[in-house]
């Protein structure tokens, strides 16, 4: 069971990584403010470090991680450019990071809680990945 959890908490975390790396590349061309730009390449830039290890480890079990459901990347990749291009203000590019970043946090809380049996380095890159996403959201407040 351990060894299964631990593969299914990294997969989600890897598409979790995956989603969150595309959104902010999606939006961050929008974004005027430096600052804000700023924080979203960091955000990237971490995400990116989170991926690597998921990487490596999901490695280790022979397995070759997963990619975003196709229907909710593309449902993500449409809000995106639409809402963009009603609205292409840093307004609208924090709100759209700001409710990918609570989607993300919901989701992994929840894969989090469903295995319970995962390894602890799985389950940590699992909060670390969260706390990214929080962070992202408290810190782009201020542009909303």
């Amino acid at each position: 069971m351990v060894h299964e959890d631990t593969i299914k908490l990294l997969r989600e975390c890897d598409a979790g990584i995956k989603m969150g790396t595309k959104s902010i590349e999606d939006v961050i061309k929008y974004v005027e403010n430096p600052d804000f730009k700023k924080k979203l390449s960091d955000c990237k830039s971490e995400h990116e470090k989170l991926q690597g290890e998921v990487t490596a480890l999901l490695g280790n079990y022979q397995d070759d991680g997963k990619e975003p459901n196709p229907m909710a990347k593309s449902m993500s990749w449409i809000k995106t450019n639409v809402k963009l291009s009603w609205d292409d203000s840093d307004k609208t590019a924090a709100d759209l990071v700001t409710d990918g970043c609570n989607m993300g946090v919901k989701s992994l809380n929840r894969y989090l809680n469903q295995y319970k049996a995962a390894e602890e380095r799985a389950k940590d890159i699992t909060k670390r990945l969260i706390n990214l996403e929080e962070q992202l959201a408290i810190g782009i407040r201020c542009y909303l």
